[in-house]
């Protein structure tokens, strides 16, 4: 991999200052190494002198229950859990998250250090002084953050979930960039072969081996409607959020599509044929395949104003955003625990899961936007923005873009180059 850029950031300054450095040498970099693999106990040695051990929590595991197989008396256990309370801010281990690592002098000397390790960028380093006293010194891993820029097309028969893993972009980026794209776009019904898309994103490294993957910086895809894309910007008070090319919210107040990737059954109509009722009659709303039990999140921020049971809708949530939108989910199995009417909920948070309950042939999501008090099609009505720039932000979101869109450049000739953070 090379570096191509360098882009300078300052979480003080009010404004994103970066400068471009123009082509780099070529830096080879050695095989990367994904942190963890360790196993339930690993063993590591490094070099003539010291032999690490690396244990990873399990559930049932306890810190005085691992302490103990390592030799450490009850005194040292009690010594080690209060500095771990007291000056790291570490009340107990987590399964399937944490890791301990004992660190002996020779292949059977005594422990010189124990690490708590509660995420691939901390650690905390315990050692015992000559009178027996346990010292903890929590240590922030610095990261080497990089961009790196991946590009694909859609072919015949391909869904973006497949064209995206074959463009190599990993299934969490994969995610976010599904959430992010649900607010302009329908994956069903707007996804061709042949349309193209780009997704510039964070690999996070320490010490030369990439540990994870950070998020999404810029994202682009050429939908039916036109190019979608947006940025990734930290505001001057330190918020961060995504914006169109032009510096406007990208983020709107609804998600077109609260399913990520379900498949349209029955679009939003003023004539349609019922197909239990076995009339034609209007369709308020549109239809999304879900097995039975998929959770169902909320399209926006809100507060429930209906909850119940009728003929027609089975178990439904209706919910108000704001004096102009409303949103309702029907055929629902059941609802979330404590969504209730008055509830307030936040957009993406579950409300209930999908069914079959009411006038239903199978299980799906069925989902209507009422705007003003009348019922529009959720594909094709216009969306309020949140979280706008000001004018200050604005120019200085302007600014940024046009930098890294040139670095960006440099990525587009060389997909296996990156940018520095």
């Amino acid at each position: 991999m090379e570096k191509v850029k360098e882009i300078i950031t300052s979480k003080k300054a009010t404004r994103v200052v970066l400068w471009v450095a123009g082509m780099l040498a070529v830096v080879a970099l050695a095989v990367v190494v994904v942190f963890g693999g360790f196993g339930r106990v690993g063993d590591i040695v490094r070099g003539t002198n010291t032999k690490h051990e690396v244990v990873d929590v399990v559930a049932g595991d306890t810190l005085s229950k691992i302490l103990s197989k390592y030799g450490l008396s009850g005194n040292d256990i009690n010594s080690i859990a209060a500095t771990l309370r007291t000056n790291a801010g570490v009340g107990g281990l987590r399964a399937n998250r944490d890791k301990i690592e004992f660190i002996r002098d020779g292949e059977d000397g005594p422990l010189s250090k124990i690490v708590i390790i509660p995420s691939p960028w901390r650690r905390i380093e315990l050692t015992c002084d000559d009178a027996g006293n346990w010292n903890c010194n929590p240590i922030d891993i610095q990261r080497d953050t990089r961009l790196v820029y991946r590009q694909g097309e859609i072919l015949d028969g391909d869904s973006f979930y497949l064209a995206g893993s074959r463009a190599g972009i990993p299934a969490g980026i994969l995610a976010e960039v599904y959430d992010l794209l649900a607010f302009e776009m329908d994956f069903e019904r707007d996804v061709r072969a042949g349309q193209k898309f780009s997704v510039v994103f964070e690999e996070n490294y320490a010490d030369g081996r990439k540990i994870d993957n950070g998020s999404v910086v810029v994202v682009s895809f050429d939908a039916l409607r036109g190019n979608v894309k947006m940025y990734r910007y930290r505001k001057s008070d330190n918020t961060i959020g995504y914006y169109d090319p032009n510096g406007n919210g990208a983020i709107k107040s609804l998600k077109r599509t609260p399913i990520n990737n379900a498949r349209v059954t029955s679009s939003f109509s003023t004539r349609r044929k019922h197909p239990v009722l076995g009339f034609t009659r209007a369709h308020k709303g549109v239809d999304f395949r879900a097995p039975t039990g998929t959770p169902i999140p909320s399209a926006g921020a809100g507060r429930v104003v209906a909850r119940g049971y009728n003929r027609g809708h089975g178990n439904f949530i209706k919910i108000r955003h704001n004096g102009t939108f409303e949103t309702l989910y029907a055929h629902l199995s059941k609802f979330a625990k404590n969504v209730k009417v008055g509830t307030v909920v936040k957009q993406g948070q579950i409300i209930g899961y999908a069914g079959a309950t009411g006038l239903a042939t199978g299980p799906h999501l069925h989902y209507e936007v009422i705007k003003d008090g009348k019922h529009v099609n959720p594909m094709t009505v216009k969306l309020p923005a949140i979280n706008n720039l000001d004018a200050a932000n604005k120019k200085s979101f302007l600014e940024y873009r046009g930098t890294l869109d040139k670095a960006i450049e440099g990525l587009v000739k060389n997909p296996k180059a990156y940018i520095q953070m």
